[in-house]
């Protein structure tokens, strides 16, 4: 990761992404999509490669810097690993989907709308049969311009709410793999304070 910088997708028309201009000067942070210390494997070639794709700005999303840095240390960012911790993962291979809820009324700054909420669905096999959980996580971006930022939260939900919010469409074997009883409390769920929240 040392010495590292954010570019621009050369796969992807300049004027179609967003770089360093949105983020001089405010305290927004270049969010990855993908954590880059999940794409490095494999054979040393590939494994520099996914590093420097990492990199790239079709990989980042803006996230404010509270919500980003602390969620490295909080439920979010541990649950590429939780799962690992809390399941029986069969060939310990688990597929991260992942991204931005995109909503009309998103604010806009500096020409570009700043998502508030992200998604984040986990997909792995345990006893045999294909499992998934699916997140979601707020962030509070009124206050960007004042600093004064309220903390964010994560909530486990349903695939299918995910493909609601987004319209999205996973696998049908995806949207059955999620715990059913969530399904009732939508509107009522509490965040997850700590993983041993999580239902997996």
């Amino acid at each position: 990761r040392k010495g590292k910088k954010f570019v621009k997708d050369p796969q992807v028309a300049a004027d179609l992404q967003v770089g360093d201009e949105l983020y001089a000067g405010n305290d927004l942070d270049r969010g990855h999509i993908a954590r880059r210390a999940d794409l490095v494997w494999g054979s040393l070639p590939v494994a520099e490669r996914a590093n420097r794709d990492s990199f790239c700005f079709t990989n980042i999303a803006p996230q404010m810097d509270d919500f980003n840095q602390s969620a490295r240390d909080g439920v979010w960012g541990k649950l590429e690993d939780a799962v690992f911790a809390d399941v029986d993962v069969e060939d310990l291979k688990v597929s991260v989907f992942g991204g931005p809820v995109f909503a009309a009324d998103d604010r806009v700054y500096r020409g570009v709308r700043l998502p508030r909420e992200y998604w984040k669905v986990l997909a792995f096999r345990e006893a045999g049969a294909v499992k998934a959980r699916a997140f979601l996580l707020t962030q509070a971006l009124d206050q960007l311009e004042a600093l004064e930022l309220d903390e964010f939260r994560v909530f486990q939900v349903t695939v299918s709410e995910i493909e609601a919010r987004c319209g999205l469409r996973f696998p049908e074997a995806l949207q059955e793999a999620h715990p059913l009883p969530l399904a009732d409390e939508v509107g009522e769920r509490k965040p997850l304070a700590t993983l041993a929240d999580i239902r997996w």
